[in-house]
């Protein structure tokens, strides 16, 4: 549905999207992750023929946006961060002019309309002028105007953003319910929602993707760093004997327990053997009682913050490490300075 290669975006100096590429693929929830400033909704405004990429090329259905943006459009129905209301207008005159801009037929403009708002629960509300509608309700005005003449591709930056709990999970159901027909591409702050809605996500940091997988898959990718916490009755010294041999154990952290005589231990797992058992026999077989065993196993959250971390830190790396030249470079810079010296003689 939407193929994106090679994009970028620069303000200046600033490269907010840097190489980007991946694929939408039809009927899938989206979520599109990433901290402040990473670039996502610059990626969603090119995509949705909003802005011009500085390089790069975006696909949709197979039509380029930059060659011919009137026909990609037909298929993207878009919510930005901020939905583009007008106060002044009553729900219905509102939807009319949607219409309008999306080159809807003047003959199947009521039933279209009627269909959106249906969709979006608004029937009740096609009167009401936007003012004075709720937070929550102004949303679902800004998702009819998306979902208006059912496109094949329904994009939306935060859609989620300054509502209740309430009215987020009205909002999720409405969206899981689209998905039924549509393909979505979600943007959102909130990880929880993103992986109980979502099918894929993309993770994107510093304008790079850094995943792109499903929600299981991203957190299985962190099993290496699983943790265990015990707590041992027994002498620090002798736990660390026991307990060292033990393989699976990538980081071993042991100290004083609150209850005299007993010690608390933080093991990281590596790899995905199961040591709990093997835990277990050690401890018994040294007369160890463990008093608890828990484990702690990587979210969705553990995952984004470990990914875009490391992007920051390799490109902190990149821009404080000097640039060396190489020995041809050098050799070539060191002539051109000969030559220099020799014509100012």
């Amino acid at each position: 549905m939407i193929e994106v290669k090679n994009l970028v975006k620069r303000y200046g100096s600033h490269t907010a999207v840097d190489h980007l590429s991946f694929t939408v693929e039809k009927g899938q929830i989206y979520g599109f992750l990433g901290p402040n400033g990473a670039g996502k909704s610059t990626t969603m405004n090119i995509m949705t023929g909003y802005l011009a990429p500085t390089e790069g090329e975006v696909r949709i259905n197979g039509i380029d946006l930059l060659e011919e943006p009137d026909e990609a459009k037909k298929y993207i129905g878009y919510l930005p961060e901020m939905p583009p209301l007008y106060p002044e207008m009553t729900v219905w005159e509102y939807m009319e002019f949607c219409a309008e801009l999306k080159k809807i037929p003047r003959k199947k403009r009521r039933e279209e309309i009627l269909s959106a708002m249906e969709l979006t629960k608004l029937e009740d509300r096609k009167n009401s002028l936007i003012r004075n509608l709720s937070k929550g309700y102004k949303q679902r005005v800004g998702l009819a105007q998306a979902v208006l003449g059912l496109p094949e591709i329904i994009i939306l930056d935060e859609p989620t953003v300054g509502l209740d709990p309430m009215q987020i999970i009205e909002i999720r159901d409405l969206i899981r319910s689209l998905a039924k027909n549509h393909t979505i591409l979600l943007s959102s702050h909130i990880l929880s929602e993103v992986s109980a809605v979502c099918d894929k996500i993309m993770i994107i940091s510093q304008g790079k993707l850094v995943a792109n997988d499903t929600p299981q898959r991203l957190e299985q990718t962190m099993k290496g760093v699983a943790t265990l916490n015990l707590e041992i009755r027994a002498d620090k010294k002798a736990v660390q004997r026991q307990l060292q041999s033990i393989r699976g154990i990538r980081h071993l952290s042991v100290k004083e327990g609150e209850e005299e005589g007993t010690v608390f231990v933080t093991i990281e797992e590596e790899g995905e053997e199961d040591i709990r058992e093997a835990l277990f026999y050690a401890c018994a077989n040294a007369k160890m009682p463990i008093l608890s065993m828990q484990s702690v196993k990587a979210t969705l959250e553990d995952v984004f913050l470990e990914l875009t971390s490391e992007t920051k830190k390799e490109d902190q790396r990149v821009e404080e490490s000097p640039q060396e030249a190489s020995p041809e470079e050098f050799k070539e810079t060191e002539a051109m300075e000969e030559e220099e010296d020799v014509r100012d003689l």
